[in-house]
């Protein structure tokens, strides 16, 4: 499911920025509804319910972290989930042709303002987890929560993308930066996509264990 999400994610940008470089400016809004949209589908259909919905693994390691998936699954689901986003670029590319790899489009692998730094790209990254991770674990509390859930991460990964994409990158997922970075041959901040989610998880889930929303991790 990660690598279908990845080959989306390609085709919205080859087809948002691709044909005209001038509407960069407006492909985070546009995508942040793109890929909101698609999450909340792909968490509900017969795929996502069996293997749980998440196609990210900070959020894996967060649903471990709150103690409602088991520990042992997660360096697995983290594995399928890079290699997923590795395969669905790749197979856009292969759709799609020369132009995913040429600016603007360049894998859709995202890129900071300028202006802002390892650091903040780092702070903005794992924020975005912990709030996440702290949704999860209000809404995981009850059977209403858990209801609307799909809606609820597809209308914040949205937001995000919309109004951080223009500045941190608005990744908050490292498999949604892994494929595109490698294959863009965008390396230098793939660390902090990677680290800063990872990081965040594990803040949100330590804030949910404050606040008595977090079970036993398993």
């Amino acid at each position: 499911m990660t690598a279908l999400l990845l080959f989306l994610i390609v085709t919205a940008v080859r087809w948002l920025v691709g044909p005209d470089p001038g509407a960069a400016a407006a492909r985070p809004a546009v995508l942040g509804a793109v890929v909101g949209t698609l999450l909340a589908p792909f968490m509900m259909s017969p795929p996502g319910r069996c293997s749980g919905g998440h196609l990210n693994p900070a959020v894996s390691l967060a649903l471990w972290r709150l103690g409602v998936f088991p520990g042992r699954e997660v360096v697995p689901y983290a594995v399928a989930q890079l290699a997923g986003s590795l395969f669905g670029v790749w197979c856009a590319g292969l759709v799609w042709g020369p132009v995913t790899a040429r600016p603007p489009v360049r894998h859709a692998s995202v890129r900071a303002d300028p202006a802002w730094g390892d650091a903040a790209v780092l702070a903005a990254e794992a924020g975005v987890l912990a709030g996440s991770t702290l949704m999860l674990a209000v809404l995981l509390a009850s059977p209403g929560g858990r209801r609307v859930l799909p809606y609820a991460v597809g209308l914040t990964t949205a937001l995000v993308i919309g109004v951080l994409g223009p500045l941190s990158g608005g990744s908050a997922n490292p498999a949604r930066q892994f494929g595109p970075a490698l294959l863009a041959g965008d390396t230098g901040r793939l660390w902090v996509y990677v680290l800063g989610p990872a990081l965040g998880a594990v803040l949100g889930a330590w804030l949910a264990g404050r606040t008595g929303l977090r079970r036993p991790a398993r």
